[in-house]
């Protein structure tokens, strides 16, 4: 079953902890000095709030799945968009391990697409919206 990701640049990562965690009424998953995850069943939602992002805000929008299958799936939804598709291949960010492509809608909001492996130790790769547009 896929899950809607959301991911969220914030300020003070703190405030925005106890905010969330209030608003979901649930501690995060994940907890890191620079960033947060909520995996939430209720609504079904991978809620992630960073600094360091690009600015404060929406920072981008995915869709995360739980196999393989599910993968090939939107990959193939992918091709089907109107969209440059930029294909990270194995990669790890936000202190997990995955497989993900990204694509623009045509307002400019960046989604992701992608297959967690499991976690990892350390933020990893951040990636920018002019690293992720080409500019």
């Amino acid at each position: 079953m896929k899950r809607l990701h959301v991911n969220v640049g914030v300020d003070d990562l703190a405030a925005s902890v106890r905010f969330y965690t209030r608003l979901f009424d649930a501690e995060p998953t994940v907890l890191k000095e620079d960033y947060a995850r909520w995996m939430l069943e209720d609504p079904r939602v991978n809620f992630a709030i960073g600094r360091g992002c690009a600015g404060s805000g929406v920072n981008h929008l995915g869709i995360q799945v739980e196999d393989e299958a599910e993968l090939n799936e939107v990959y193939e939804r992918l091709e089907q968009a109107d969209g440059s598709i930029i294909d990270e291949g194995e990669t790890t960010c936000c202190y997990a391990r995955s497989t993900k492509r990204w694509i623009t809608d045509p307002q400019g909001v960046e989604w992701e697409t992608f297959l967690t492996h499991g976690q990892a130790t350390t933020y990893g790769q951040r990636r920018d919206r002019e690293e992720q547009n080409g500019s």
